[in-house]
């Protein structure tokens, strides 16, 4: 099934310089490239260190709009971690050439993590641990709210059975069992018992930024919410081969609770037939659906004793 929803506004480099000449004088004379693509925005590099991000649907346009209010205070309290957050440095207003408003954030170096191999990924673990500890802190009230990431599993059960049913016979029945088994540990710990916390909400290594080994940033918050921090947690098993797993685990330290590990793993679960479901058009994402599925079908539930030990 595809992935990437068509863009219902064509995004050009003349439409971008547009918008630059008439909002943001500070870029005459840069450079310009487009840099990516996603589901939701389009990235534009300016200059050296700055990028321009623009919605590319209605539905992605109170995600700048999230980014722009929510993301100056987060990036504040990771930045001490040494992990870098693209907080928006300006707010772009909509125009009768593009109808959404639009943000310059800060160009971090490195490369896409899902260009990085999973033995490689290991050195992430501690500064991304710190990074997530940094994180969840409590939410006001009029925080984002997103159906579908961080709220109580049994509200994504549907889905999730659906989505198994969809791959049965195109799954290995025995990759898609460890699947099930996985969602069904996470049904079966306790439920998030706190208040809602700030989490990513899409916290993958398509959404990480490093130059091998090292973390340099976490980007596109567009889907920054607030609910259980196993969503993000999540990112054990997405970023992570068994080694790398071990020591992120080990390094959020006990900050996370026994029955929260279990949630995490079942988000993982519940992403990785996402990836397989929705990814044909999207190789990238497409392997890593196969990656996350090897992982959690290879892996013995670490945790299936976890309140009680």
């Amino acid at each position: 099934m595809p992935d990437k929803p068509a863009a219902e506004v064509i995004i050009d480099s003349e439409l971008v310089r547009g918008l630059l000449g008439g909002q943001y004088p500070e870029a005459d004379g840069l450079a310009l490239s487009h840099a990516a693509d996603g589901w939701d925005c389009s990235v534009w590099r300016l200059g050296s260190d700055r990028a321009v991000r623009l919605p590319r649907r209605a539905v992605a346009a109170p995600l700048v709009l999230h980014e722009q209010q929510w993301l100056p205070a987060i990036a504040e309290r990771i930045r001490p971690t040494g992990i870098e957050i693209p907080a928006p440095v300006f707010a772009g207003a909509p125009t009768e050439d593009f109808p959404w408003s639009w943000s310059i954030v800060p160009w971090i170096d490195g490369e896409p993590g899902l260009a990085i191999e999973r033995p490689h990924r290991a050195g992430w673990a501690q500064p991304l641990a710190a990074a997530l500890g940094a994180l969840p802190v409590a939410a006001p009230d009029d925080h984002p709210r997103n159906p579908f990431r961080g709220v109580p599993l049994i509200e994504r059960a549907d889905a999730v059975r659906e989505r198994i049913a969809h791959l049965r016979g195109t799954v290995e029945a025995a990759a898609l069992r460890a699947l099930s088994e996985a969602w069904a540990a996470g049904l079966a710990a306790d439920p998030w018992a706190g208040v809602p916390v700030w989490i990513h909400g899409d916290l993958h290594p398509g959404n990480i930024v490093a130059a091998g080994s090292s973390l340099a940033g976490i980007i596109d918050f567009g889907d920054i919410t607030a609910g259980d921090p196993a969503y993000d947690l999540s990112v054990a098993w997405l970023a992570f081969g068994a080694p790398g797993r071990a020591a992120f685990v080990e390094a959020c330290g006990p900050r996370v609770d026994g029955a929260t590990w279990p949630r995490a793993r079942a988000w993982a679960a519940a992403v990785t037939l996402m990836l397989l479901a929705h990814s044909d058009d999207n190789p990238p994402y497409a392997a890593l659906g196969r990656e996350c599925l090897a992982e959690l079908a290879q892996e013995p539930d670490p945790f299936r004793d976890a309140e009680e030990r």
